[in-house]
């Protein structure tokens, strides 16, 4: 009777929890991870899988956004650069003309140069994101990279939590690219203070290539994101300052996916922080 009663009642947990993963699932939710207390192992086997399979499933959804704008970035890009190449080539021509200089129609065909001139130079400087080139992957010394960084700006507090034995597979040129721009967003929020941090991610399967999941933690004091903005924090072209491109996030984020990690928003930065991000990367080969 006791036996019977306990299998009815795993029964309605094992239940419980397919319901949880499926309103997860069905809220584009794929961080969740159940856990595998009081589980017989084969039980135990499928759940493991299953929290692998959400992480997974993750990664492939924020490859395919990234691929998906980074399409729509050369189309954009191709014809921007064919309507605005006409323009600048035809009031700059118009500027040498002799009838034309000292005349008020000077002053409107240089306004019409210019801004043709500073569009072409967005665009050139946005086909970036899809003009790549494909990482060049190598063993890297985190905190020296760190470090280094940390010397190119002086005038913030850095708090550095990172062991030195701590290498990860990387692109060095990619990786410190993505730091930077943190750095550089971080202080044009206000920030004053850099908190940085490294550990194993617990979250994420073991890597086929032989490689562990490293967590990666970089917050500020800095002025805190809108919540409104947050979603679209990634999106090309999206940016709330004036001089902005809207690239450096979405930048970032496509080398991080190049280099088999992500880059995201932490939801709730730790104490001391306003604004954090989670950079996920592989660490180096585990020794055999």
């Amino acid at each position: 009777m006791a036996g019977g009663w306990w299998f009815i009642r795993h029964q309605q947990k094992l239940r419980l929890r397919a319901h949880l993963m499926q309103e997860a699932i069905r809220n584009k939710d794929f961080t969740f991870r159940m856990p595998t207390d009081g589980m017989i192992f084969g039980e135990r086997a499928m759940q493991d899988t299953l929290n692998q399979l959400g992480e997974t499933i993750r990664q492939q959804v924020n490859q395919s956004e990234v691929e998906s704008w980074e399409r729509l970035t050369r189309v954009l890009t191709h014809e921007m650069m064919n309507a605005t190449a006409p323009i600048t080539s035809i009031s700059q021509s118009l500027l040498n003309r002799p009838d034309v200089k000292g005349t008020p129609l000077e002053d409107g065909i240089q306004a019409i140069y210019d801004t043709s001139r500073h569009l072409s130079d967005f665009v050139i400087s946005y086909r970036k994101m899809s003009e790549l080139e494909k990482p060049k992957m190598g063993e890297v010394a985190l905190l020296k990279m760190i470090e280094d960084i940390r010397k190119t700006y002086p005038q913030l507090t850095w708090e550095v939590n990172i062991s030195p034995d701590i290498t990860v597979w990387a692109d060095a040129g990619m990786l410190r690219q993505v730091l930077m721009n943190l750095v550089k967003n971080a202080i044009e929020a206000q920030a004053q203070k850099i908190v940085v941090e490294a550990h194993q991610d617990e979250r994420l399967p073991d890597s086929t290539q032989n490689h562990s999941p490293l967590v990666f933690y970089i917050g500020n004091d800095g002025l805190p994101i809108p919540a409104e903005n947050r979603q679209s924090l990634f999106v090309p072209f999206f940016t709330t300052k004036r001089s902005g491109s809207g690239i450096g996030l979405s930048l970032s984020r496509r080398m991080m996916i190049l280099q088999g990690g992500m880059l995201e928003l932490v939801e709730q930065p730790r104490q001391g922080c306003r604004v954090a991000f989670l950079l996920s990367i592989q660490s180096s080969k585990v020794s055999s």
